[in-house]
């Protein structure tokens, strides 16, 4: 065997190269791009993150159908996804909350948001090591909706609407308005996931068989 045909293949095993993965890895390549954009202070880069951001959520859809219809789903695809969609959530956020761009009291719903994200990380990480998994319920599918709807369209702000001729339109309260609809969402959610996870945290313990030795308990 060639050394190059070695490196392709070590590249390939430790690095995976199919298209759900790639457009998982785009979503966390965007997020320097987007907060150079946000960081610029103008109209037309404020559009501009609003459409990376955009083009970046979308692949949240195909990075997972494609893995289904193409049946090449992968560990590494499984744990990648939701740790690229926090980022890029997470990154959204602080960046709208450190510029000033969340307007009234559109850091509340922004909180919430956020901490549930937190919430969810840790429930996922305790029920792995139980085997369990967290399936994703059609609810949180809206609330995704609604969020990244609304991060994307507070991302354009007023500013960033002018640049494509929809002035006009209230656009930051209505990414106001659809991120109060994400929050509420989040703590239905949120309590259906807790509620999930307290199920199998305080489940029955077996009694135990006559002669069967207890296992040291953990210091």
């Amino acid at each position: 065997m060639s050394i190059s045909t070695w490196a392709k293949g070590k590249l390939h095993r430790g690095v995976p190269t199919d298209l759900p993965n790639l457009l998982t890895l785009s979503r966390i390549f965007a997020i320097p791009l987007l907060v150079i954009f946000v960081a610029i202070r103008a109209p037309w880069a404020d559009m501009a993150a609003c459409a990376l951001f955009s083009a970046a959520a979308i692949t949240d859809y195909f990075d997972g159908k494609i893995a289904r219809d193409r049946q090449i789903v992968s560990d590494f695809g499984r744990m990648l996804d939701p740790i690229a969609d926090k980022l890029l959530v997470g990154a959204a956020l602080m960046l709208l909350a450190g510029f000033d761009r969340l307007p009234n009291w559109a850091l509340l719903p922004a909180i919430v948001i956020m901490l549930r994200e937190i919430l969810v990380s840790g429930l996922r990480e305790y029920l792995a090591g139980l085997n369990v998994g967290l399936p994703v319920t059609v609810l949180a599918k809206w609330k995704t909706g609604f969020q990244m709807g609304a991060l994307g369209t507070l991302l354009a702000g007023d500013t960033g609407a002018a640049v494509i001729g929809l002035g006009w339109l209230p656009v930051s309260l209505i990414g106001e308005l659809m991120l109060w609809m994400a929050a509420a969402l989040t703590l239905v959610t949120g309590w259906d996931y807790l509620a999930a996870g307290l199920r199998h945290a305080v489940r029955e313990v077996p009694p135990e068989r006559p002669g069967s030795s207890r296992p040291a308990s953990r210091p």
